[in-house]
């Protein structure tokens, strides 16, 4: 059983890069005896793993077609940023935090906001707000987290190609620290759902951009 787990998640983040590189397009129809050929890995936990995929909606199912690479709309980025934004303030306001514990904030938001590529800033950035919520107690609440989080953190890759980005959101994750160490979970909370929304008028603003 862990073997195949094991083998589950190494497809995943295989399939994950090859969708951020570009090499997966939207659309496009996953061939399993192919991945399975690619990999050497056999169809059972390849299976597993685009189901889990699919249940965080980064790929879908097409009768008579099979799994291919999910299209996000306009309104279900709004949809999934605005309930990130819900359920990671929730997590923030069950979380306690210890002195090293701040100090792994720090360094991985400095990490973010000094990555020397787009697709480094973004790796950092996850990494920065799975720290964030690491010691809420609800692990029902992080596991949809990390669902939702998964399929949005692919089209951060599409849609964000600015460095100003990353500068208004180390203004941000900043102040988030600031109000942690000062044992101020209210003020972070609130600034953290003003985080997420500064992220999704971005994400709104790209999209029109490219769907226009």
């Amino acid at each position: 059983m862990a073997n195949t787990s094991v083998l589950r998640d190494r497809i995943k983040q295989h399939l994950l890069a090859q969708i951020q590189r570009g090499e997966l397009k939207v659309g496009k129809t996953i061939n399993l005896a192919a991945l399975s050929r690619g990999t050497g890995i056999s169809v059972t936990p390849i299976r597993e793993a685009l189901s889990q995929l699919e249940h965080a909606r980064i790929i879908k199912a097409i009768p008579n077609r099979g799994f291919v690479v999910a299209r996000l709309t306009v309104e279900e980025a709004k949809n999934i940023i605005e309930t990130i934004a819900q359920l990671e303030v929730m997590a923030l306001e069950a979380s306690n935090f210890k002195l090293e514990e701040i100090a792994h904030l720090k360094e991985s938001q400095s990490q973010m906001i000094n990555a020397t590529s787009i697709s480094e800033g973004l790796d950092k950035r996850f990494k920065f707000h799975n720290q964030l919520i690491q010691n809420c107690s609800n692990k029902v609440l992080l596991q949809i987290l990390q669902d939702l989080k998964l399929r949005f953190h692919f089209y951060e890759y599409v849609f964000i190609k600015e460095d100003s980005f990353f500068q208004k959101m180390g203004v941000q994750t900043h102040a988030i620290i600031e109000a942690i160490a000062e044992d101020n979970i209210p003020t972070a909370a609130l600034i953290l759902k003003m985080h997420w929304m500064s992220v999704m008028e971005h994400m709104e603003n790209q999209m029109n951009v490219k769907n226009g």
